[in-house]
């Protein structure tokens, strides 16, 4: 299996698994990291909308825990017939822990759809070097 095979069942298995009672629309994340580990997320929808959380959110959530903190790519899969880009706010999750070619690929069900680098989903970044204050 190669490693987007391996990135594609990973997030069709969290898919499986979403939370979207309110919506029907579920989402199934997976990252792979610099050192090689995957972990997956899926979105977990809220009675209260905004304190729902996205599957790319829930799979940083997850590397973060383990103590990782490169993304080297993410594969984000839904159904439908649009490409299902990771949102705005999850774009800015990933450039806070991928650099700007990192690999952001877009799967329906049948498979991979399109891919970018975060760097072309969100040009001109505010990253992590941005924020550093010099003592």
């Amino acid at each position: 299996m190669n490693s987007l095979d391996q990135l594609f069942s990973a997030a069709m298995a969290a898919r499986a698994n979403a939370y979207a009672p309110y919506s029907g629309f579920a989402v199934g994340a997976s990252l792979r990291t610099r050192s090689g580990a995957v972990f997956s997320g899926a979105n977990v929808e809220n009675a209260s909308y905004p304190v729902g959380t996205c599957a790319e959110a829930s799979a940083i959530s997850a590397m973060a825990l383990a103590g990782e903190r490169l993304i080297f790519e993410i594969l984000i899969v839904a159904d439908g017939e649009a490409l299902v880009t990771p949102c705005g706010a999850c774009r800015q999750r990933i450039r806070e822990f991928a650099a700007a070619d990192a690999k952001i690929h877009v799967a329906g069900l049948d498979g991979l759809r399109a891919s970018f680098t975060l760097d072309q989903l969100l040009p001109y970044a505010f990253g992590p070097s941005v924020g550093k204050v010099s003592p």
